[in-house]
């Protein structure tokens, strides 16, 4: 892959997942995320043979997975195989990247991923790898840190550095919008996409209480592009002060939005529903709804 293309240091985020879990980490997104992925599981009328945990950096999918009762052999698959934060449910370890999985295809029945994928740098690639590895009426259920995450300290970090420094640098990842990822799953071959997000308003005492959550999370700025100059003091307590003017309630705690957005798709099979070739109703429309049809006079160049 050309380094023009090379979004995160992913090396860096391994570093910062390490940390993390040194500092104690905080999961409470992951844990709300999961509870959503069991709710999802549960809607899902059948059984998975093997499925693989891609990327979570918790135990958390594994335990939904476990609790599911749908499930049989689990596959922790990720870079950091040998140092999750928990040791989970019982599953098989695989060290590998989420940008170069190593499953043959046609392998397996379930993939799901929380909150991984955002850091991948080729997400169209790594798509298609998975779309490739299900089997015929396979199932991916993926949750991504969306685009609209963070807003509010990408804008007071913004106005500050242009105010103090005269220039901007890059210091909240770019994170994908939702259109963009059912493009993509389209793109990947998936059958009955689908995509949607959830916005998880979270409150913090001060900007720094959210800056040293991000910490314990491993979310600080994994990006390349990053500025490597050390942050300013007076960038940084020009961030607060504009952070808790424009983003903060009347008790004086701020807001920090978290956007998670939601994929499903299925490997292609022949019992998926399909939609209809163009003309091949056999049945008006005002028949189905019982209503009586109005024909429009066409005008005289042919038109209605």
């Amino acid at each position: 892959m050309s380094s023009n293309h090379v979004v995160f240091d992913r090396h860096l985020l391994r570093r910062r997942r390490a940390r993390a879990a040194a500092l104690g980490p905080s999961t409470f997104l992951i844990e709300r995320v999961a509870t959503d992925l069991a709710d999802r599981l549960a809607t899902v009328l059948r059984r998975f043979d093997c499925a693989v945990d891609l990327g979570t950096p918790t135990d958390a999918a594994r335990r939904v997975l476990a609790a599911s009762g749908k499930v049989g052999s689990v596959i922790a698959a990720d870079a950091l195989a040998g140092a999750r934060w928990f040791p989970g449910p019982p599953a098989l370890a695989v060290a590998a990247d989420e940008e170069a999985l190593p499953f043959r295809d046609g392998s397996l029945d379930l993939v799901v991923s929380v909150l991984a994928l955002q850091f991948v740098n080729d997400l169209p690639g790594t798509l298609i790898q998975i779309r490739r590895a299900l089997k015929a009426d396979g199932l991916l259920l993926a949750a991504l840190i969306g685009g609209d995450t963070l807003r509010e300290l990408r804008q007071a970090f913004a106005a500050a550095e242009a105010e103090v420094e005269d220039g901007v640098s890059p210091r909240v990842a770019p994170f994908a919008d939702m259109r963009d990822l059912g493009a993509l799953l389209q793109r990947a071959d998936f059958a009955l996409p689908v995509t949607d997000s959830d916005r998880i308003t979270v409150r913090y005492a001060s900007p720094l209480a959210l800056m040293h959550d991000l910490r314990r999370m491993g979310a600080t700025n994994a990006l390349r592009e990053r500025s490597h100059r050390p942050l300013k003091r007076a960038t940084l307590a020009r961030m607060i002060e504009i952070y808790a003017e424009r983003f903060s309630d009347p008790d004086g705690r701020i807001r920090a939005t978290m956007e998670v957005v939601w994929l499903s798709g299925w490997a292609p099979h022949a019992s998926q529903q399909r939609p209809l070739a163009p003309g091949s109703a056999r049945q008006r429309l005002a028949d189905a709804l019982g209503s009586r049809e109005i024909r429009l006079p066409r005008d005289e160049n042919g038109g209605r």
